[in-house]
């Protein structure tokens, strides 16, 4: 495994920093300690999935068969088609999404075909937000959004365990408003 890419468990490099290092700091080895995202966050996304594209291979298999006669009833398998891709780019989406807390800024890194990494500076931070869902709620699951001065920087660090995403809130909001003073 490459260092610091997310393992099955949805983190990385926990071992990489040491003992007695925060999460996301700088190691001798230069660079951050990336942290990926749990896998509730897939499993809710795959039963979404898996909803979706049920009803509407219920719907594209009853209504042309009911319409036009049982051979246009295949048009079910579409949808178990493009449910079978789903199924496999959802965990190719799920672990490319990582962040890392650094010195004076936080990480954010996401994307498979088009990556992208979002810097989000502590001192430039004005709103750090946790939000849920009633999906996600039930799978245990939070998010952090962030907002900035520049609306173009605002983040989101999605599927996050409730009490992680209070963390991330209480520490980015501590680093933010020790950043801020300096301004």
């Amino acid at each position: 495994m490459e260092t610091g890419s997310p393992d099955h468990t949805g983190t990385a490099g926990a071992a990489e920093a040491g003992p007695g290092a925060a999460a996301g700091t700088d190691t001798t080895a230069g660079g951050p300690v990336w942290t990926g995202l749990p896998p509730g966050l897939l499993r809710m996304r795959r039963l979404l999935l898996v909803v979706w594209m049920g009803l509407f291979a219920l719907a594209a298999g009853l209504v042309p068969g009911l319409l036009a006669g049982p051979a246009w009833a295949a048009f079910a398998l579409l949808p178990l088609a493009v449910l079978a891709w789903g199924w496999v780019m959802l965990e190719r989406n799920w672990r490319s999404w990582r962040y890392a807390e650094r010195a004076d800024d936080l990480l954010i890194s996401r994307g498979v075909l088009w990556r992208e990494e979002t810097v989000v500076p502590y001192g430039r931070m004005q709103l750090v937000e946790v939000t849920s869902g009633p999906v996600e709620r039930y799978f245990g699951l939070a998010g952090v959004q962030l907002h900035t001065a520049a609306a173009a920087t605002d983040a989101t660090i999605p599927g996050l365990d409730p009490a992680e995403a209070e963390r991330l809130r209480d520490r980015l909001t501590e680093l933010g408003e020790a950043r801020s003073a300096g301004l």
